[in-house]
């Protein structure tokens, strides 16, 4: 993975407000789609995935950055199961796996032959865009919310910016579509002037996803290096 392991994810270890949000929540409160609020969205998107269990989804991850603005794009499936339970697989152009079973984040690249292990923050500094995905964060409290233009067509941009100062990430942009609020892609701005996004497809809820889908086991020879070294 490129810099949302970075940001995001290397956390896998360090969440985007929801999942595959549906449903009517915010046209209620708003009484008229054509009249968004961005504290309204995103109290409707907090409200709305208390009652998402798991989801999984293809996606399509494009990195722009670096000096020359070079741009990197892959793909894969994700599946995330709350709380706190993701795993991210990248399969084009490169294998790329990250996992975190709830407790432990393992992020894995196997031309590398490493495995990074990191931990699962707790609930109250799990504020970056991944963990919030898998159950972890409140967005009311962690961020400012604003209405920003979407990363990906056909939806709606809300920008969070963190009320406490990120080391990886200045912000991020969740994508939904208005009416119906499903989550159509996930945008973050990191430190490095970097932007990642993230194009959901094929999202699906709560199907009862097998914790043993989250469960990592480290490849034979892969050297492991823990957030405190080696």
């Amino acid at each position: 993975m490129t810099r949302l392991t970075a940001t995001a994810l290397a956390v896998l270890g360090q969440v985007l407000a929801g999942s595959v949000l549906g449903g009517t929540v915010w046209l209620e409160a708003q009484g008229s789609p054509a009249a968004p609020s961005a504290d309204a969205l995103a109290r409707a998107l907090q409200q709305r995935y208390q009652t998402i269990k798991d989801f999984s989804a293809d996606f399509v991850h494009t990195y722009r950055g670096g000096v020359l603005r070079t741009q990197t794009r892959e793909r894969g499936t994700v599946k995330i199961k709350k709380p706190g339970k993701m795993h991210w697989i990248y399969t084009a152009p490169e294998r790329k796996e990250f996992v975190s079973d709830g407790v432990k984040i393992y992020s894995h690249i196997p031309q590398d032959r490493q495995v990074l292990v990191s931990d699962v923050p707790p609930d109250g500094d799990a504020s970056t865009p991944a963990l919030f995905l898998s159950g972890k964060g409140d967005i009311s409290r962690d961020f400012t919310a604003s209405l920003v233009e979407s990363p990906v067509p056909d939806a709606i941009g809300l920008k969070l910016t963190p009320k406490r100062p990120e080391p990886q990430y200045d912000y991020f942009i969740v994508a939904t579509t208005q009416p119906g609020l499903q989550i159509r892609g996930l945008a973050t701005h990191d430190r490095q002037g970097g932007d990642s996004v993230i194009a959901f497809t094929n999202l699906k809820e709560n199907q009862g996803i097998s914790d043993n889908e989250f469960a990592f086991r480290i490849p034979k020879g892969a050297d492991v290096i823990t957030n405190g070294g080696n």
